[in-house]
């Protein structure tokens, strides 16, 4: 009896006396942070070459607006219908940025971009990097004009809206042993 006039004790004791657990996930926002600027991937660099193959086999692809050319390089079987669908509309809509960059009658000029490093990095991190496994660029195209640009100040800015005088496709690179591979990501700003 002693027992359950305890049990009873606790049961109808305040639920206010029994704390809530402190929440272990911060509850204010984060700072946000300026997007990192793309610059030129250096000359000298070891991805240059890569990504300039990659990016020449993906706009002959993408010039042949077959898709059984074009889609094995963006995703292949994990391409989504819709993807599929979005970038058939980018190369076939007079307004699209790829229908002006690749299919122009001007001579068609290529940019690779990637994100400037830090300056606070050290001559070995940077050495790291160029000798990393994995890299990714942005590759942006335009038609006419002298190559200079404007090309995206951010990859936000390569987000291939109606408008932009360039068209873009990032570019993610990987070596696994003595395999290669690339895969291209479209994006495209919501309308």
């Amino acid at each position: 009896m002693p027992i359950s006039l305890a049990l009873v004790a606790i049961l109808a004791a305040p639920v206010a006396a029994i704390a809530a657990p402190a929440s272990l996930l911060p509850t204010a926002p984060e700072a946000s942070s300026p997007p990192s600027q793309l610059v030129p991937l250096a000359v000298d660099s070891a991805w240059t070459p890569r990504f300039a193959a990659a990016a020449d086999e993906l706009v002959a692809a993408l010039r042949s607006r077959d898709e059984a050319a074009w889609a094995p390089l963006l995703g292949g079987q994990w391409l989504s219908a819709a993807d599929r669908v979005r970038v058939e509309n980018l190369l076939g809509d007079r307004h699209s940025p790829f229908r002006r960059a690749l299919f122009s009658k001007g001579f068609t000029h290529r940019a690779i971009l990637g994100w400037r490093a830090p300056a606070s990095l050290s001559a070995d991190e940077r050495a790291a990097i160029e000798a990393g496994k994995e890299a990714e660029a942005i590759v942006c195209w335009s038609a006419g004009g002298d190559g200079t640009g404007p090309w995206p100040a951010t990859a936000t800015e390569a987000d291939n809206r109606p408008g932009r005088s360039y068209a873009c496709a990032r570019i993610v690179y990987s070596i696994r042993g003595t395999t290669s591979a690339w895969r291209a990501f479209i994006e495209q700003a919501p309308a």
